[in-house]
């Protein structure tokens, strides 16, 4: 059964269901809701580096650990940005490889590279 949403919504689910249709039809690059996701500290400081990766812009695995001040934890910060529980919304899809390629994405490579296109990030 398809559905858009819960049965009672609240301010919280309107609100995402709003903003995740804007962003979609391309009349919003960025999200502004209340996230509580559950993880571990390390995977909080990545998810919160993530969300200041700009729509249509990437930034690589590399980056992120040398944003979260450890150089050598490209690894952890691929395994944190697989952990993400709210995709799009944070936005995982922007993280690729050093060598620009489109590494890991629990939706689908195709999914990675379709949210790319569609914020702009890749031409192709």
């Amino acid at each position: 059964m398809d559905t858009d949403g819960p049965e009672d919504p609240d301010i919280h689910t309107e609100s995402a269901r709003t903003q995740l249709q804007e962003y979609f039809n391309g009349s919003r690059n960025s999200f502004h809701l209340t996230l509580e996701p559950d993880g571990t500290s390390f995977e909080h400081h990545v998810w919160e580096q993530l969300q200041h990766i700009k729509c249509g812009s990437t930034a690589s695995y590399g980056h992120i650990a040398s944003k979260i001040g450890d150089n050598n934890s490209a690894q952890a910060v691929g395994a944190a940005n697989g952990k993400n529980p709210i995709a799009i919304v944070i936005p995982c899809h922007r993280i690729i490889g050093s060598n620009n390629d489109l590494t890991g994405y629990a939706g689908g490579i195709h999914r990675k590279e379709w949210l790319l296109k569609h914020e702009g990030a890749l031409l192709l």
